[in-house]
């Protein structure tokens, strides 16, 4: 047998396994480091966050990946050689971590890459029924291994779409396995770039877990603050403080034919971008309003976009409680909106469900990559509108 298919296998047999998740979304803020110790697979599944870090991103390697992010023209030449650095990058990051925790690279079994999301394009956003779902990740998976010396699983969204998915949300499957409840019924809201929740309904409803984007949550913020202020994000909501929402400006930015779509659907940066917003000003005749008013009227329509698609599912239920991740979870008045909507309901930090709000997305993706190790298809299938499917490709030294 080929010597790392034979390592695989010993690996996939152990009773414990030591896995790096990887996350790096749409902000470009850094690189999200989780590593994780995994037992078992399907709902047998334990999971404890071993070390975390986010890797900061220098404002060099920030700017060439917005160069090809979610444009549909890029410099090609460009787009190949960043799906290598991408992932020189990542790997030098993983050894630092791993030198900083002192823990040598053969001590770690896999790393799960999600990888650098450049575009995304299922056909609800195309509108291009001629071809099929699509989104890509740059970072690749052998430059990752090489120079890490750990076998690597990455590019996990293709298996998704190749089984009939959108390829997003994905978090529905560690969701599911990890933080289904008997008694409770569950909404696990994460606010990244996008926004978007898991719902794990409670054993007392015939209800199915699904995952679905619900709109923007920081990407047209942080979009705006850049082009604006210099600044990658409105800290602390500070300016958006000081402005007014312009209702105008918020019907238009709402009237999009994806927040009357159904659950589960997905969506990207590709829509909500800033010349999103700037139709919306031409439309509402608020292209002059100040900066700050934009912002105030931006916050306001990621907050009504999590609010309504969250009372929609729940509308009729009991026993319901909304845990928070992602970086919105730091924006105070993103979360003061959405607590005053949701306010028949708890609203609460992931870490009352015992993990690190910032490290969800990265531990999540280390589990997608143990049930590719050691779990089967079978033990997803009960996701609604998500392919039964064990996801990543495999990646050695």
């Amino acid at each position: 047998m080929n010597q790392q298919l034979e390592r695989l296998f010993l690996i996939a047999e152990k009773k414990e396994r030591l896995i790096i998740g990887l996350m790096s979304g749409t902000s470009l803020d850094g690189l999200d480091i989780a590593l994780c110790k995994i037992s078992g697979s399907g709902k047998r599944t334990k999971l404890a966050l071993i070390e975390f870090k986010t890797s900061p991103f220098d404002e060099e390697f920030r700017n060439s990946v917005r160069s090809v992010f979610a444009k549909k023209n890029v410099d090609l030449e460009l787009l190949c050689q960043l799906n290598a650095s991408v992932a020189l990058k990542h790997a030098e990051l993983i050894l630092e971590a791993l030198k900083e925790w002192n823990i040598l690279p053969q001590a770690v079994d896999a790393i799960a890459s999600h990888g650098q999301t450049i575009y995304h394009a299922p056909q609800r956003l195309t509108g291009n029924l001629q071809q099929p779902n699509s989104t890509l990740q740059i970072g690749d998976g052998d430059h990752i291994a090489v120079k890490t010396g750990i076998i690597t699983i990455s590019d996990f969204r293709q298996k998704h779409l190749a089984a009939g998915g959108e390829g997003a949300p994905l978090a529905a499957y560690g969701d599911y396995l990890l933080f289904s409840d008997e008694r409770e019924n569950r909404i696990l809201l994460n606010i990244g770039g996008i926004a978007n929740f898991t719902f794990l309904p409670s054993a007392n409803t015939n209800q199915q877990a699904y995952a679905t984007d619900v709109g923007p949550g920081n990407t047209l913020m942080n979009q705006y603050t850049l082009a604006h202020f210099g600044k990658e994000m409105d800290e602390d909501a500070h300016i958006a403080k000081q402005g007014k929402v312009q209702n105008g400006l918020l019907s238009e930015l709402e009237s999009n034919v994806f927040f009357s779509e159904s659950f589960p659907k997905t969506t990207g940066p590709e829509l909500f971008s800033l010349a999103y917003l700037h139709n919306a000003q031409e439309k509402s005749n608020s292209s002059g309003i100040p900066h700050e008013d934009v912002l105030a009227t931006l916050c306001e329509f990621s907050a009504n976009s999590i609010v309504n698609s969250i009372l929609k599912q729940v509308q009729g239920l009991e026993n319901v409680c909304i845990y928070v991740s992602g970086g919105g979870l730091h924006n105070p008045l993103l979360m003061d909106k959405i607590r005053a909507g949701l306010k028949a309901y708890p609203v609460e930090s992931f870490e009352k469900l015992g993990l690190n709000p910032d490290a969800k997305e990265a531990c999540l993706f280390a589990l997608l990559a143990n049930e590719t190790l050691a779990g089967k298809p079978e033990n997803v299938q009960q996701i609604k509108d998500s392919p039964a499917v064990c996801m990543g490709k495999i990646s050695f030294p």
